[in-house]
């Protein structure tokens, strides 16, 4: 069996950061799989084009694109059987699909104008002027514009994972008593912006932060190794 999987990376190779990648990596890692990393970048779209897709993580299971995160999941999930469930069974995907919108939404959307102009400093000047270029045309304004009131923004986010810190009271992860894919589409956001940005998000008495350091300890420490700033 051969597993692959490209993922973004920067001017290092070795520290990924896409939050849709690092989900995946550890669904592959939940799932006792371990997949070749495939080093891609924002500018290499001619990479991934053959395999049907603009974005990554694209894995390749024996040469067999899977494109897309959430599909990749329920691809391990159904192709792998045999090994530890991602949802727990049908209810837990069900709920997982909810906490996949959730996470883009919430997560992903209310970190990225909090860390976005530090992103580029991880990357090529090419890939560099690639991200600028879009995402100033998404936002409208220079990403230091979008980024300018994160200290007081940062207060916001905090707020709004709220849902997370009551369900913290009673169970020690999204999942339950272990960690699932719901932690995992959730814990992409935050080793995204741990590899990118030196931003602090969490304030260390919070249970979310306390949440976060156990994912990051997981797997025999995968994501603490990969390198990323001290949040």
């Amino acid at each position: 069996m051969s597993l692959k999987l490209f993922e973004l990376v920067g001017t290092d190779a070795s520290r990924p950061f896409s939050p849709y990648c690092w989900r995946t990596r550890m669904a592959l890692a939940h799932k006792g799989l371990t997949a070749e990393s495939l080093p891609w970048r924002f500018t290499e779209k001619s990479e991934i084009a053959p395999h049907g897709s603009e974005k990554v993580p694209v894995l390749l299971h024996d040469d067999k694109p899977v494109v897309d995160s959430w599909t990749i999941a329920n691809y391990l999930e159904d192709h792998f059987p045999d090994r530890p469930s991602l949802f727990g069974g049908e209810g837990g995907r069900a709920m997982a699909r909810m906490l996949n919108a959730w996470g883009d939404i919430a997560i992903i959307g209310g970190i990225f104008p909090l860390i976005i102009a530090d992103i580029p400093k991880n990357l090529a000047d090419v890939d560099a002027a690639y991200f600028r270029k879009s995402r100033e045309a998404r936002f409208g304004k220079p990403l230091e514009e979008v980024q300018a009131s994160r200290d007081t923004g940062v207060v916001a986010f905090r707020k709004s994972l709220e849902v997370m810190r009551q369900t913290f009271k009673t169970q020690a992860y999204l999942g339950g008593s272990a960690p699932n894919y719901a932690d995992y589409i959730v814990f992409g956001g935050f080793q995204w912006a741990r590899v990118v940005s030196p931003f602090r998000l969490l304030e260390a008495d919070d249970p979310v932060y306390a949440w976060r350091e156990k994912l990051l300890d997981a797997f025999d420490g995968m994501a603490r190794k990969s390198p990323g700033c001290p949040v």
